[in-house]
């Protein structure tokens, strides 16, 4: 009886094992579908407001609940950005794309081309030039022979010949300064220059640097006002990713704008739980920032929250031509994912 007893316990196991292996076969397994991808994403610069939609989608859970592993590390700007791509040591990043496009799409550039917008960020271009007011500067055409401060090598300096040639401004004697982002408002604030370039949502850090200096408030020219149709920030990410992997392109931008559209909607949580995850990032000044980023989230309506249109994409195309930044020939598929637009 007790070999009958073992020898049936024996054929029902091996009868389970060859069942589960029959299914296996015709089926995708549980440990296939429940497996995470792990890739890494870069932020636009830093941890800053702007950025903070990323540890949103962490930790809400929104990279978990896509079956995405995400490792969130810190930016350096456009160019630094293209190549972690361009290495493979990061599979997504977010940038200003209209730098990125002005790199692509210079003659005889030798930058990085083979990236592809999946998420815009921002809808309008937040680069702007900022003077102190009674500077003598309270119109465009009164940077002719100033010194701006800016980023080395930033969108800011990259798209001004397009801006000033639109604004009317006479780019003889203009000197640019490079400077660390954190040094634009005392450059500012000392005199070092007599205006500098930066996002618009910058504007608190610079006047509390220039009220405190010389109890002076700031006068803004946002470069959207000649060129309205260029995007901010967006997140890329390689153009071979999007054509082989176009499912995880698609979940990992819909776990993304869910924490972008978390983040304006909720600015204090969000500016909390960066500070949270980066205690060297003050929590207001972040919320702060993600409140003054929001029209420009916004503005194409709250529905197109993060969409790159094949319109707005050849508008933006047609600015930067007409501009003179960027060479003809450049189409909106050369930029953008279209299909991953339609993921969400």
């Amino acid at each position: 009886m007790i070999r009958s007893h073992r020898t049936a316990t024996v054929f029902c196991a091996a009868a389970t094992l060859l069942a589960a292996v029959a299914c296996g076969s015709n089926s995708p397994s549980k440990s296939t579908s429940s497996a995470k991808d792990q890739l890494t994403y870069v932020t636009a610069f830093g941890a800053a407001g702007r950025d903070a939609f990323a540890w949103v989608a962490e930790q809400k859970g929104y990279f978990r609940q896509a079956g995405i592993d995400v490792k969130i590390e810190l930016g350096k700007a456009a160019g630094e950005n293209l190549k972690a791509l361009a290495s493979g040591k990061a599979q997504f990043t977010s940038l200003d794309l209209t730098g990125a496009m002005i790199s692509a799409g210079a003659k005889n550039s030798t930058a990085y081309r083979d990236f592809r917008a999946v998420l815009a960020i921002h809808q309008r271009t937040l680069v702007s030039i900022m003077a102190m007011q009674g500077s003598g500067i309270s119109t465009p055409k009164d940077l002719t022979g100033k010194k701006i401060a800016a980023a080395a090598n930033s969108v800011n300096q990259l798209l001004f010949p397009g801006y000033a040639k639109l604004a009317g401004i006479d780019t003889a004697g203009i000197h640019w300064i490079a400077v660390q982002p954190v040094q634009l408002g005392p450059a500012l604030a000392s005199g070092k220059a007599d205006a500098l370039s930066t996002f618009l949502i910058g504007r608190p850090t610079i006047e509390k640097a220039t009220v405190q200096a010389r109890s002076k408030h700031v006068v803004v020219f946002p470069y959207s006002t000649y060129l309205p149709d260029l995007f901010g920030n967006a997140t890329v990410t390689t153009a071979s990713l999007a054509a082989k992997q176009p499912d995880l392109v698609k979940r990992f931008r819909t776990a993304l704008l869910k924490g972008l559209k978390y983040t304006i909607q909720h600015p204090d949580e969000a500016g909390k739980l960066l500070h949270a995850k980066h205690p060297e990032t003050d929590a207001a000044a972040a919320t702060q920032e993600i409140k003054l980023m929001t029209p420009a989230v916004t503005a194409e309506g709250t529905a197109n929250i993060g969409v790159i249109t094949e319109a707005r994409m050849q508008g933006a195309l047609t600015s930067l031509e007409k501009a003179g930044v960027i060479q003809p020939g450049m189409t909106p598929q050369d930029v953008v994912d279209f299909a991953a637009m339609k993921s969400s």
